[in-house]
């Protein structure tokens, strides 16, 4: 008990976790893992309580071990840390590619599944067997000995590159700095933006102001800098991030072709013609093909506005603004300054209305009205000062599960905005493992006393994670591999997320949670109404961005020869056909792309899109009944969030909706429907 990642006696004790701590734990965790793992083996008869139960306690707390230090080194990130961690992957993804393909646990879920007690299962543990067979077969558990070791081998370092993937990203960001001496060139920036520059420049020992590619100054310039050469300064900052146009060792190009070739070969051990293939054994979606085809279909009803857009913003730039030629660094200034000209306002000042707290009281009472369970303030160990933690209560005061925020940006700490559990639900004999969660954002910080305000994208980014957490927290499923968003498709985990974004355009959430930093006055509604008259605001631009990215993800992984092909201009074959908005030549977007070479999103970044088919026709069915929120929000609850990976993500919809999705819904939402 000495050591803290070996303490699953209550919430994980992360201020007192060190780097020296990971190795020993493994040691341990290990070590008892393997002796389960054996005695499965071996175990007979067969039964739930004699084999599942007993390989999960054992499996469950190495898991939760090493899912806090993964956690760590994404938010606390040093070198000591980072140390730890590389060290200890291999041995992690070691065990775990064992487990994946132990024919001799194969043999015993083969046995269950065969057993007179499966066919008494309820449907959930039904799930969770036929799971486990479909994942030992995706795992190589069928191979024969030599092609099960090359198998382990590529996912041990696989794992190993994408950590180093998603290292460099974060070294390159935090390598980044431009030191400003003359204040005239900060013109247009926000007030607080101007602040937390100023105090980074001084921490640093150097006069001036500081800027940097943490997304809220990169994004604050980007959008509001009216000095174009400091716009493209940080542009070019950020495109050449982890390229061959910086250090050497922080080039993500090698392993970028590395690990497709990595890729391609584990699927060809399983039989699969690509990875998309593999990829998409787990998904909604059935082959590379359909995707695809989805895509486009998307992409051509899209590209007429998109074009749209794009030429009205030439128009503006060129008329207005005396751009004769519109570069990527100036797209979001001058769509900032369009929106200003047609809707008559600024994210700037509607940021002013949207103070952390009030949108946090506002997002938690809607959590309430839709699912009648409350939010309140909890308290726990934490691994950095600004980290909140919270407690979800039913209408009883029954706990069922908690979570930690951790808002701000900060060197040392991932970029984006993610959910992952810590703990998820679980049913033992000693009662219900209630679900523990992580909510991470990167927001700015409040500065000279003021509260922190969130522009309105993060409002609803946090409302996205949120959205996720609630498909954690609010699971009623008692079996670990199906409980929360585990075993539920990678096509349709985005669905609960972006449902929640719609609620941020209903005037009346939004006038609960605004207040004025300054006065405390709430949104008025004449600029609501801007702001929803503007809420499709280049919807076709962002619409065919999205594509290109999905699309190039796809291709990659399903027709792309890494061994043939350059993967740069692959990427210019797929702006040819879907871009309005081109990055220049020398950007390097796919050393950056974190989602599909160090997350959870290889050949699935078309998730996003085929979600939010689901989640708009969702949204739709609450839209169609405004005066029975509850009743719709309880249904969702019952059908949808509390169900987890317990049954089929289209059946789960089927259950809401009493019909498969409609893309209607999206497309009506976008601004893109057919006249």
């Amino acid at each position: 008990m000495d050591n803290p990642l070996l303490d699953f006696s209550g919430l994980p004790p992360f201020d007192r976790i060190r780097p020296e701590h990971v190795g020993p734990a493994l040691d341990v965790l290990l070590a008892r893992a393997e002796v389960a793992v054996k005695q499965a083996e071996a175990v007979s008869p067969v039964t739930w309580d004699s084999f599942v139960r007993p390989l999960e306690d054992a499996t469950e707390r190495l898991w939760r071990a090493w899912g806090q230090v993964s956690h760590l080194q994404a938010v606390v990130n040093t070198p000591e840390l980072r140390e730890a961690y590389n060290a200890n992957l291999p041995r992690v993804t070691r065990f775990a590619s064992a487990l994946a393909q132990n024919q001799a646990l194969y043999a015993q879920y083969r046995a269950l599944a065969a057993s007179p007690e499966y066919a008494g299962y309820d449907a959930t543990r039904r799930k969770v067997v036929d799971n486990a067979l479909r994942d030992f077969r995706l795992g190589g558990a069928e191979l024969d000995e030599a092609a099960r070791q090359r198998f382990a081998a590529i996912q041990e370092e696989l794992a190993a590159l994408s950590a180093r993937f998603a290292q460099n990203v974060l070294d390159a960001t935090d390598a980044f700095a431009l030191y400003v001496e003359d204040e005239a060139r900060l013109a247009g920036l926000p007030a607080e933006v101007v602040a937390a520059a100023r105090a980074a420049a001084e921490k640093d020992g150097r006069p001036g102001w500081k800027l940097t590619l943490q997304m809220p100054c990169y994004l604050a310039v980007q959008t509001h800098a009216e000095d174009r050469a400091l716009r493209e300064a940080l542009y070019r900052g950020h495109g050449l991030r982890a390229s061959e146009a910086g250090p050497a060792e922080l080039d993500n190009g090698p392993l970028i072709a590395r690990i497709l070739a990595l890729r391609a070969e584990l699927a060809g051990l399983l039989g699969f013609a690509n990875y998309a293939e593999y990829s998409l054994a787990t998904k909604m979606a059935q082959s590379p093909d359909e995707v695809l085809a989805f895509l486009r279909d998307l992409a051509a009803r899209a590209l007429p506005f998109a074009r749209r857009d794009r030429a009205e913003l030439e128009a503006f730039a060129r008329e207005q603004l005396g751009l004769d030629e519109l570069q990527p660094w100036d797209i979001a200034w001058a769509s900032e300054k369009l929106k200003q000209a047609r809707y008559s306002y600024s994210e700037q000042e509607v940021k002013r209305y949207f103070t952390e707290e009030r949108v946090l009281a506002g997002l938690f009472g809607l959590i309430e009205t839709l699912y009648g369970v409350k939010v309140k303030p909890d308290s726990a160990p934490v691994w950095h000062e600004d980290v909140r933690f919270y407690r979800v209560e039913d209408a009883q005061g029954r706990l069922l599960g908690q979570f930690y925020l951790d808002p701000y940006a900060r060197e040392g700490k991932r970029g984006g905005a993610w959910m992952d559990d810590c703990r998820n639900r679980r049913t033992t004999p000693a009662g219900v493992q209630t679900p523990l969660v992580y909510l991470v954002c990167n927001f700015g910080k409040g500065v000279d006393g003021k509260p922190a305000t969130l522009g309105f994208n993060e409002v609803t980014t946090l409302f996205h994670e949120m959205g996720h957490g609630l498909h954690q927290l609010l699971t009623t499923v008692g079996e670990l591999p199906v409980a929360g968003i585990n075993g539920v498709e990678w096509d349709a985990v985005e669905l609960p997320s972006q449902f929640m974004e719609n609620f941020c355009w209903e005037w009346e959430r939004v006038q609960a949670m605004t207040a004025h930093v300054d006065t405390g006055a709430p949104l008025p509604r004449e600029l609501f109404e801007r702001m929803l008259a503007a809420k499709n605001f280049q919807s076709g631009m962002f619409t065919v961005r999205q594509l290109e990215f999905a699309l190039f993800d796809m291709e990659l992984h399903s027709r792309f020869d890494p061994a043939r092909d350059d993967f740069m201009q692959l990427l210019e074959r797929v702006r040819d056909e879907v871009a309005v908005n081109r990055a220049p030549a020398w950007h390097r977007f796919p050393h950056q792309f974190s989602h599909i070479f160090a997350g959870g999103y290889a050949a699935g970044y078309y998730s996003y899109k085929w979600a939010e088919v689901l989640s708009a026709d969702a949204y739709a069915a609450f839209e169609e009944a405004p005066d029975r929120l509850a009743e719709t929000g309880a249904r969702f609850l019952r059908e949808i969030l509390s169900r987890g990976g317990s049954r089929s993500a289209l059946e789960n919809f089927v259950a809401f909706r009493g019909r498969p999705p409609r893309i209607d819904a999206l497309l009506r939402h976008s601004g893109m429907a057919a006249a």
